[in-house]
């Protein structure tokens, strides 16, 4: 009879059912050990090679069809653009500008005049995910300042 490791034959655990699990337990354990062994001792099998067909010969009656490579369009780009409102200080939309869209004090002084001038100014063209990133931030930021600066992204034409 046998034991599966154990000092009592599997007959005596119906009286012990703790055991049965042990065993069975046991018996996975085993037949996994097994498998594993098996897979590692096989040599690899060697690889396939496709079968090879020769053209027949064209009777000139056959069409060909030329592959064209797929043209892929750039990604769609948007504008991200400040608002003007006149309860915002100029040198936040000044700080902002070299925060979150890396322009220098120069080019921020001068987009933040355009702003202040023509009611709305370009921070920078972006994707679509980056510019909603920089729209959020720049809000956030006005936000946690206390300040009502809008900022919008919009496709470009």
């Amino acid at each position: 009879m046998r034991t599966f490791g154990l000092e009592k034959p599997l007959g005596a655990l119906s009286y012990f059912p703790w055991r049965a699990k042990a065993c069975l337990f046991h018996q996975q354990a085993v037949c996994t050990l097994a498998r594993m062994n098996f897979m590692a001792t096989q040599p690899p099998a060697p690889p396939r090679t496709p079968r090879v067909t020769r053209p027949r010969p064209d009777d000139g009656d056959s069409v060909v069809l030329e592959r064209r490579p797929q043209k892929t369009q750039p990604p769609q780009m948007y504008r991200v653009l400040m608002l003007n409102d006149d309860f915002t200080p100029m040198e936040f939309v000044i700080v902002v500008l070299q925060e979150f869209f890396s322009k220098d004090r120069e080019t921020a002084t001068q987009i933040m005049l355009k702003i202040h001038l023509d009611g709305k100014g370009v921070c920078g063209v972006y994707s679509r995910d980056v510019a909603a990133t920089k729209v959020d931030q720049v809000l956030d930021a006005a936000h946690s300042a206390g300040h009502p600066l809008q900022c919008i992204s919009e496709p470009v034409e």
